[in-house]
């Protein structure tokens, strides 16, 4: 099937999905924690795990990883419809990060294997944290798919290029609906979830497949919001694996009220300048560039954020 097709079908997956979740109440209901004021349908990123079990049943590849992906998605919906204990969660994700990894291209010592599952699962966790206002999802991922894409095209064939259309179709659907002023649904830990095992599963072939650590820099921005996040809240003493409102991205817009889509196209944004400064490295051989150039973003985003936030809101308990 080409992109063209794909996207009917995602297109098709939402529409029928918006009136599954009117009428069972799929719901998201502000609260004190929240960037939003409406009521919004919750888990309208089910449409990535849809497309790709389309994809499957046509290839047969990745049967692992198929397996695992429907087995997080399928948990973090019921977590979207009934708040789960997290031993719940906590096992499912165990269980398909380890079907994930028989999937990968890795040829690691054993020991090594526990540093990548531990990974997957904070890059899980950080994708989750930073599903928190419109069109940051849906952007910063397409971002990365797009990088991908073109990396596995144009550098280093490292999976099957057909599995990047439905991903690739799934992600332009779910921004119209979500990337604007008043979203029509939001993706929901069945979204933000199933996009990071996605994502984690193309930059470990990756990774393997070119037997270089840079392209870890893709999801930089992230990294970076989510690292300092966790060291100004542990400076805070306050439990690190509880709800917050304590990112970047959430200050922007609940306390300085600049526009979701503007912030969500600004981390997008700096991502993908990120990404081409990665792919440059590669290219020509210059890891220290790629490196020096996370290291620009990091010292500008740390005293942008010092200037904006200041040190006692920052450090100091509120």
């Amino acid at each position: 099937m080409n992109l063209l097709i794909y996207l009917m079908l995602s297109f098709s997956c939402e529409i029928i999905y918006f009136q599954i979740a009117k009428k069972f109440n799929i719901i998201d209901k502000p609260n004190q924690r929240s960037s939003h004021t409406l009521i919004t349908i919750r888990g309208g990123g089910v449409v990535f795990s849809a497309m790709l079990l389309i994809w499957y049943l046509q290839n047969q590849d990745f049967s692992y990883f198929i397996i695992g992906l429907m087995a997080i998605s399928l948990i973090s919906l019921w977590d979207d419809v009934s708040t789960l204990s997290n031993n719940k969660r906590i096992v499912v994700h165990v269980i398909s990060v380890c079907l994930l990894l028989m999937d990968a291209k890795l040829s690691l010592k054993w020991y090594a294997y526990p540093a990548v599952f531990i990974c997957i699962v904070g890059m899980i966790n950080v994708y989750n944290f930073m599903d928190g206002i419109n069109g940051l999802t849906a952007l910063y991922s397409l971002i990365n798919m797009v990088s991908l894409y073109w990396v596995n095209e144009y550098q280093a064939l490292y999976i099957k290029s057909s599995i990047f259309l439905p991903v690739i179709a799934s992600l332009i659907v779910f921004s119209f609906f979500n990337v604007r002023k008043v979203a029509k649904c939001f993706a929901g830990d069945v979204g933000s979830v199933s996009m990071a095992f996605i994502v984690s599963i193309f930059l470990i072939n990756l990774i393997c497949v070119t037997n270089s650590l840079l392209w870890g820099i893709f999801l930089g921005v992230y990294g970076i919001d989510s690292l300092f996040t966790i060291c100004c809240r542990l400076l805070r003493k306050e439990n690190i694996f509880q709800a917050h409102r304590s990112h970047f991205y959430q200050f922007l817009v609940n306390e300085l009220g600049w526009k979701h889509v503007t912030v969500s196209s600004l981390y997008a944004g700096i991502q993908f300048l990120l990404n081409i400064i990665v792919v440059i490295s590669y290219w020509k051989n210059l890891p220290f560039l790629a490196i020096l150039g996370l290291f620009v973003i990091l010292i500008i985003y740390i005293i942008f954020r010092l200037h904006l936030e200041g040190k006692h809101r920052l450090f100091a308990k509120y």
